[in-house]
C-alpha cells in the first residue's frame, strides 16, 4: 500500500501564494499517476491539478496559470505551487495516487488519499 501524508497548508492572503507538498511512502512502484483534489465548503471534491511519472500534466481551468504541479520522483514527492490565489481557493486539498491515470484524473476508484490540507484565502 502507499502512504500519503500533506503538509503546506495554512491561511494566506488574497493574491499571496503557497506551497503545498505530499509525501508518498510505501509501494511506490504501483504508483503512476499522483495529483491534487480539493472540496469546498458546500461544493463537490474536484481535480484540481495531476501529473504522470513522466511529466505529463492536467489543470483544473479555474487554476491554469496560477497552479503548478510538479513532481520529484526521486524524493517519492509531489508538489503544488499556488499562486495569486483567491477566496474561492479556500478548500480542503487532498493528495491523491493511483497506478491509473485516467481513474486518478476522474475521480472514481482512486487507489490512495492523503487526509488532506486546509488552504484558507482571507484578508
Amino acid at each position: 500500500q502507499v502512504q500519503l501524508v500533506e503538509s503546506g497548508g495554512g491561511l494566506v492572503q488574497p493574491g499571496g501564494s503557497l506551497r503545498l507538498s505530499c509525501a508518498a511512502s510505501g509501494s511506490i512502484f504501483s504508483v503512476n499517476a499522483m495529483g491534487w483534489y480539493r472540496q469546498a465548503p458546500g461544493k463537490q471534491r474536484e481535480l484540481v491539478a495531476a501529473i504522470t511519472t513522466g511529466g505529463n500534466t492536467n489543470y483544473a481551468d479555474s487554476v491554469k496559470g496560477r497552479f503548478t504541479i510538479s513532481r520529484d520522483n526521486a524524493k517519492n514527492a509531489l508538489y503544488l505551487e499556488m499562486n495569486s490565489l483567491k477566496p474561492e481557493d479556500t478548500a480542503i486539498y487532498y493528495c491523491a495516487a493511483d497506478q491509473n491515470w485516467f481513474a486518478l484524473v476522474s475521480g472514481t476508484g482512486v487507489g490512495y488519499w492523503g487526509k488532506g490540507a486546509l488552504v484558507t484565502v482571507s484578508s
